[in-house]
């Protein structure tokens, strides 16, 4: 059984280490832990890695935010995995910095990433990982929040919740979307 999972955010130094990055986040420390690394690969950065008896394809699209979809497609069809086995994960401005949802359908909420998927794959109903980010900024400025770096208190709420995302994760694809959202969506 075979599993992909796309941590979205978008290429670059000047992006590392930002909130919109989240889902890049997840995914490093996911083949951190694993000893796998990151290959360039076609409009993405992959690694695979072995949960249990599953496959995961790590992804990092390299296509920047608004293009992600073209890399979720292009890997999807690439290692003929089906949609139910897709896993988004993304930031999100509407949850509070470290919560976690896991959703298996749902509009796009304002993010360019999910919109771009969504338009792509012709569907809303695929899985998602919500990593909230909070909304602490100013009318006009969201921009400049998603892109900004994590603060210090941040930090501290985010390191434990990253654990806590790939814990969502390894749930996933062992033990299926239901346990996972009954078990860790609080």
């Amino acid at each position: 059984m075979k599993y992909l999972i796309a941590g979205l955010g978008n290429i670059g130094d000047e992006y590392a280490n930002t909130r919109h990055n989240i889902g890049f986040t997840v995914n490093e420390a996911m083949a951190r832990l694993s000893g796998v690394s990151f290959q360039s690969g076609r409009y993405a950065d992959i690694a695979r890695m072995r949960v249990k008896n599953k496959s995961l394809v790590l992804i990092k699209p390299n296509t920047y935010m608004n293009l992600s979809g073209k890399a979720v497609r292009y890997w999807l069809d690439a290692e003929k995995i089906p949609l139910e086995n897709l896993l988004v994960i993304v930031d999100d401005i509407a949850l509070a910095p470290g919560q976690l949802r896991l959703k298996l359908k749902g509009g796009d909420g304002g993010h360019n990433g999910l919109s771009s998927i969504i338009e792509i794959l012709g569907t809303e109903e695929f899985a998602r990982l919500r990593f909230g980010i909070g909304s602490d900024f100013a009318k006009g400025y969201q921009v400049e929040y998603v892109l900004g770096k994590w603060t210090k208190a941040e930090e501290e709420i985010l390191v434990p919740k990253i654990a806590d995302a790939m814990e969502m994760v390894k749930s996933f694809v062992t033990e299926g979307a239901e346990i996972t959202m009954t078990r860790f969506n609080r």
